[in-house]
């Protein structure tokens, strides 16, 4: 092979890594009418590394209705850690907006205007074990072989609405019913915030791919108060690797 044949066998196999898609499409209905609510289509783009599909950028759009109308959108961007996405949601039926931006190693800023009210702006620190939003999601699979083991792992869950993050538990759930092949539940490890928030439900299947959420959504289903719904979802483009290590 001569000297130029060899620099550009170098550049090929040490360029940057391809990017992957993962799209996937949940359908939400009401856990107490069991009537259709919405449907989130979920587009992700990462790259697979060791460690498996590592998410830069996710998309979520909302639609409802016979004519397929988007009401809300969401995009998330992905760093260093997974678990903790810069978020950016609108949902113009409510004139509401939220985003969560990262301003240094250890703090972050939420930036919500709530519907019909003045807008609210935190500043919050936190620590290595903060989840944020669909976060949870990397988070399960970042740690699968203990969440298949049947570990119960702690984390910090970011409540952008109250402008702080509060302690949870991510534990077996095998009495939910829910036909998921390993099905798991996050919880908070406060007595009073028992009292006032249900665990939320997740089933996986064997490749650590969502197929279930049970629980309060970031739909509003009126200026009071958000949507309690079983999201089922269904993956219509796997990325080119496995989901997790």
């Amino acid at each position: 092979m001569n000297q130029w044949a060899m620099i550009c066998a170098i550049l090929l196999t040490s360029g940057p890594t391809a990017a992957e898609t993962f799209e996937f499409t949940g359908t939400a209905e009401s856990v107490d009418t069991q009537s259709q609510l919405y449907e989130e289509r979920h587009q992700v783009t990462g790259i697979c590394s060791d460690a498996g599909f590592q998410p830069l950028e996710h998309t979520v759009s909302y639609h409802k209705g016979p004519d397929d109308r988007r009401f809300a959108v969401k995009t998330l961007e992905y760093g260093k850690h997974p678990s903790r996405p810069s978020v950016v949601f609108r949902q113009p039926d409510f004139d509401e907006s939220l985003e969560i931006r990262f301003t240094d190693s250890n703090q972050l800023t939420i930036d919500w205007q709530p519907p019909s009210e003045n807008r609210k702006r935190f500043q919050v620190i936190y620590s290595n074990r903060l989840v944020i939003d669909a976060g949870f999601d990397q988070f399960v699979r970042a740690n699968w072989q203990a969440v298949t083991a049947g570990e119960s792992l702690p984390f910090r869950f970011l409540a952008p609405t109250s402008g702080d993050h509060y302690g949870f538990v991510l534990e077996p759930a095998p009495d939910a019913a829910i036909d998921a092949d390993v099905v798991i539940q996050i919880r908070p490890t406060s007595v009073v915030l028992r009292f006032l928030v249900d665990p939320i439900i997740l089933g996986y299947n064997q490749n650590g791919a969502l197929t279930h959420y049970q629980g309060l959504t970031n739909i509003r289903a009126n200026q009071e108060t958000n949507h309690t719904a079983l999201i089922r979802y269904r993956i219509s483009q796997h990325p080119g690797c496995d989901l997790t290590s």
